[in-house]
This record gives C-alpha cells, structure tokens and sequence, in this order.
C-alpha cells in the first residue's frame, strides 16, 4: 500500500454525517478493539457529537488512500510550547501498512509548524495487569522517540470516567521533543 494521504479536516466538515459517522464508528471500533477489558460494556470513546465538534474546532486530520477514509488522529493545542494528539486510529484492513506513522507524524509536524516543541499522548493502561494491545502501543510509542513522563490516574485526572471503568486503570503522559 502507498502512503496514505494526510489532511487537516476544514470545519464545515463536521455537516457531513456519513463523515461523522465513518470516523466516529471508526475510532469506536478501534478503541473496543485495543481496550478489551478496561471498560464496562456499552462504553465508547466517542459520539457524533463530541466528533462533530473536534472538526469544527479544527482538531481532526484523516489518512485517506483514494476516497476512503482510513484513519484519524485528534490533533489539540495542549500549550504554548506543547501539541497533544490522541484517538490514533488506523482501519484494520489497513494496520501496518503506516496509516498510524503517518498520522502521528502529521501531528507532529502540525504543532511544530505551530511553534511547539513538544508532542504529548496519554496512553490509558489497566493498573494491575498487562494489555496485549496497551504493551504494544506502548513499544510503538517508544521507537518514535516518545518517553513516559508521568503516570497519572484516571480517578485523579479523569473522575467522570473512572465508574466507566472495568479494572482500575492508570494513564500514562508521553513526550517527545520536537
């Protein structure tokens, strides 16, 4: 597979509900997938919604490969010095043919191109037990240059989510210099 194309979302793209929907049952999907375990059952990491509003503000980019949309990433403004980017989504027909590398390196080069020198990412990890997938992202952050700075607790920083929550869980805040 060729290198997926990358762009920043325009705000009106947020009236397009097959849009909304595609990348919201997307990120769904996804997240079911790499957090089996670590929620109760009928939690999910977005709704049209909440997506709808992270285009108009400007914060989704999507990997396309012809019309098909296979991939987004959230892109947000953390501060003045530091870019985030989270809900890293790659379509399972296309994992590992670079959809993933080349969202987070349109992240990167976004909030660099913004003036930020650093990248952040929270990666949510179960407490007590390790995930498959959790440990595998964790390996894939790692070889981009991202390193754990802090682990914080998702009843501390996220109290709303944490009754949502299977098995007590952590999440780790990952940086790297850009």
């Amino acid at each position: 597979m060729s290198e997926p194309a990358v762009e920043l979302l325009e705000p009106e793209a947020a009236d397009d509900a097959a849009l909304v929907d595609r990348l919201t049952g997307l990120v769904n999907e996804v997240y079911a997938a790499s957090e089996t375990g670590l929620w109760l059952d009928g939690a999910s990491r977005t709704s049209a919604a909440e997506m709808a509003g992270f285009i108009r503000a400007g914060e989704i980019a999507v990997a396309r490969v012809g019309d098909r949309t296979i991939g987004c990433v959230r892109i947000q403004r953390w501060d003045a010095s530091t870019g985030e980017f989270g809900m890293l989504a790659a379509d399972p027909d296309h994992r590992g043919g670079g959809v993933g590398r080349a969202l987070v390196r349109f992240a990167e080069e976004q909030s660099r191109g913004e003036g930020r020198t650093i990248m952040r990412l929270e990666l949510l990890v179960p407490r007590t037990w390790t995930h498959p997938a959790k440990a595998f992202l964790a390996q894939w952050y790692e070889r981009r240059g991202y390193r754990v700075v802090r682990r914080g607790t998702i009843d501390e920083d996220y109290p709303h989510l944490a009754p949502l929550l299977a098995t007590p869980c952590d999440f780790l805040v990952w940086h790297k210099p850009l």
